[in-house]
């Protein structure tokens, strides 16, 4: 008996651990542009478990590419971020999303306009809208300008197509042409300048990346 007890408490134990495990993974969606890009920042984060692009905020369900992009569904790209809240909280993921998006257009982001390339954040419930709001406050007191981010409810997310996930190390030439062809690193240290991370910097993190 005492026995069986022991290993029953055993067996306890670890079904508490992990379920403290499974609740310390949360998600969080931003929308920032082109999803390509979003996804490298919160790749490199330890605590980030995985990241996934596609659409949410629309009106329509299970939409594709092209009808987000050409049509008048009403989708954000965005990422969504799966992370461990033990090893990276929330708010140094929005630390991360800010000084990936230009807060100041709202046309787009950088040279993708379009009501689907808007940036946003996606709260999921009152701490998040709370703590998105907060840092958005400071950094708009810090730059001195307001923003035009928007911060809004969380909607369904339909991840899009394979060829979308991951499209950074899969296709790292295409990337870095695209990147680059956008302008968005130099749009990023207009905006940001030591606040973000420096053009150089940047590319050899996501070269790093990329090799892996």
């Amino acid at each position: 008996m005492a026995v069986k007890l022991a290993a029953l408490a055993v067996a306890l134990t670890l079904a508490a651990g992990g379920a403290t495990a499974s609740a310390e993974i949360k998600t969080a969606v931003f929308a920032g542009g082109c999803f390509w890009c979003m996804e490298p920042p919160f790749d490199r984060l330890d605590g980030v478990l995985e990241t996934t692009s596609g659409y949410t905020g629309g009106r329509t369900d299970s939409p594709t590419y092209e009808e987000v992009t050409y049509g008048d569904t009403g989708h954000f790209e965005a990422v969504r971020v799966r992370y461990d809240d033990a090893k990276v909280d929330y708010a140094t993921l929005l630390d991360v999303y800010w000084r990936q998006i230009d807060p100041f257009d709202d046309s787009g982001q950088f040279c993708d306009k379009g009501s689907s390339y808007r940036a946003a954040v996606f709260v999921g419930d009152a701490a998040e809208r709370a703590a998105a709001e907060a840092s958005k406050r400071e950094l708009q007191a810090r730059l001195g300008r307001p923003f035009v981010t928007g911060i809004l409810p969380r909607a369904t997310f339909y991840p899009a197509e394979q060829y979308h996930q991951d499209y950074y190390r899969k296709n790292p030439l295409r990337y870095k042409f695209y990147r680059s062809g956008c302008r968005r690193d130099r749009r990023l240290e207009e905006v940001w300048g030591p606040e973000g991370e420096r053009l150089e910097e940047r590319q050899r993190l996501e070269e790093e990346g990329a090799s892996r």
